[in-house]
């Protein structure tokens, strides 16, 4: 498990993406787990969103969301740099 943990409900339109595969990759450092449900639902119906270490993160769009998460994660990790 990692030290940056990115949770993500599998109803959510960024699940269109490989968003396990892609950050995982990215980040070996960070674990990514698929959720049935993270109980926002609103939310998850009309935006894509994930949850990095407890805090939201959303976009419009898949792609700018994964930025985002990209972004929170780099900040996240930079809490565990010398």
């Amino acid at each position: 498990m990692g030290v940056v943990v990115v949770e993500v409900c599998d109803g959510n339109l960024i699940t269109e993406l490989d968003i396990e595969g892609i950050i995982e990759s990215e980040y070996p450092e960070v674990a990514v787990l698929m959720n049935e449900c993270l109980s926002f639902c609103g939310m998850c119906a009309v935006r894509p969103y994930a949850i990095v270490n407890g805090t939201r993160v959303f976009a419009k769009t898949k792609e700018e969301a994964l930025d985002k998460i990209r972004t929170k994660i780099e900040e996240e990790l930079a809490v565990y740099a010398d």
